[in-house]
């Protein structure tokens, strides 16, 4: 996957509620691993923003949100990027999402 392609499949397209405003960072997260750490710079509801790479009917989902951002700063992204959150999600969760100190 390029850096385009995982920052538009990490950004959206979520079913969250009003908590979503206390996240600061997102992580893109595949097989268990942190891959990428993206900064949150403001929420929108799904598809209003240009993807480049998904499909405008995989993104037009009434009641769901994406966000734009950047990536994390590099002392953040060091510090997380080849981290597992296996712990986060016990086997069986349904959940794709789980918040962490919001």
């Amino acid at each position: 996957m390029t850096p385009e392609e995982l920052y538009e499949a990490t950004r959206g397209v979520w079913k969250l509620g009003k908590r979503r405003e206390k996240a600061e960072y997102v992580f893109s997260v595949a097989d268990g691993e942190i891959k990428e750490v993206y900064k949150i710079n403001a929420w929108f509801p799904a598809g209003t923003q240009t993807y480049k790479t998904r499909p405008e009917k995989d993104v037009l989902v009434d009641g769901r949100w994406e966000f734009s951002g950047t990536l994390a700063p590099e002392a953040i992204r060091k510090n997380y990027i080849g981290n597992s959150v296996r712990r986060y999600f016990p086997r069986g969760a349904a959940n794709p999402i789980q918040y962490v100190n919001c």
